[in-house]
């Protein structure tokens, strides 16, 4: 199991997954919004989406915990 996290604070735009999705190793699972740009978030590996812990127009701190894959 992995944790997907919140490489800086920002605010989430977009939630690409749901649990039980199937991702490979750099997927798109979320766009992030930090110091205005756009930031896409990328599965580190392929897995299973167990849970999603955000959703869109969420804000979350660096290091925030999004997606759990198993």
């Amino acid at each position: 199991m992995s944790e997907i996290r919140a490489p800086m604070g920002g605010k989430i735009l977009d939630v690409k997954v749901q649990p039980g999705d199937q991702v490979n190793e750099d997927d798109e699972v979320i766009i992030l919004e930090a110091m205005k740009m756009e930031l896409p978030i990328v599965a580190p590996e392929s897995g299973t989406v167990k849970e999603v812990k955000c959703k869109k127009g969420d804000s979350v701190e660096t290091d925030a915990v999004l997606i759990v894959l198993e």
